[in-house]
């Protein structure tokens, strides 16, 4: 956790210029440039990028940017620019991958629910573009199913937080014995440790809906991440870091 180096530098800068911009230009920004359904009008396919550059406040932004300083540096280092730019995105993209595929899950379910209520598909594209439905509907299909099912339709996803994932795990792994202190925790924690436990805790959180840090977590977009962060890191360990073919 040294100096800053030049990639996560450059990375850091362009967050903020992004999060300047967002707040500056309201919700137009975050039509064009957060990660929205995949069927969802407005969901544009730069979105699986431009999605890892747009935090939704200030406290979301200064805590993935924190970790990306604090973190990502030791991992740069290590890998160098082009393997750990190569890493960065692929574990921000396999997180809106993982958090896409978890959000299709529960609309195409809530979809289904719909039709075998009595509704047609005309009715039911309509809940999803208006949040509008038949107050009978739910005589058979649960408040909770139809919340589900419009907010994976309607609420975008935005953050750094599947990247960083992505070099927190890296970071465990190759610095497993660094002593890490926690907010409002005042004993040091292993990375071996400390990293896992949160995953868990997203992990958790992503299948029972219950999280210690409050809603509007995409928790399965940290775990994506993560899981990308791994597998990258498992293949380049287990290769000592000399196939040139990943970045």
């Amino acid at each position: 956790m040294g100096r800053i180096t030049d990639t996560v530098k450059t990375l850091l800068i362009i967050n903020v210029i992004f999060f300047i911009g967002s707040q500056l230009l309201g919700d137009v920004a975050y039509e064009y440039f957060a990660l929205w359904f995949v069927k969802n009008p407005n969901f544009q396919v730069w979105q699986i990028v431009t999605h890892m550059f747009m935090h939704g406040s200030f406290t979301h932004i200064l805590f993935n940017m924190y970790a990306l300083w604090a973190f990502g540096g030791p991992i740069e280092q290590m890998l160098g620019q082009k393997r750990f730019l190569f890493f960065y995105f692929t574990a921000g993209i396999g997180a809106a991958l993982l958090h896409t595929l978890v959000n299709f899950y529960g609309y195409q379910s809530g979809v289904q629910d719909l039709l075998d209520a009595g509704m047609n598909m005309t009715q039911v594209d309509n809940f999803f573009l208006t949040g509008e439905y038949p107050k009978a509907i739910l005589d058979t299909v649960p408040m909770d199913t139809l919340q589900s099912a419009y907010e994976a339709f309607t609420t975008p996803a935005v953050g750094a937080s599947g990247a960083i994932y992505g070099i927190l795990v890296a970071f465990g792994m190759m610095f497993p014995n660094v002593e890490l202190f926690l907010l409002f925790v005042p004993v040091p924690i292993k990375a071996k440790y400390f990293i896992p436990a949160i995953i868990l805790l997203d992990l958790f959180s992503g299948v029972t809906g219950y999280s210690l840090f409050g809603g509007s977590i995409a928790h399965f977009a940290h775990v994506g991440g993560a899981l990308f962060g791994f597998l990258m890191m498992y293949y380049w360990k287990k290769n000592q870091f000399n196939d040139n073919r990943w970045y």
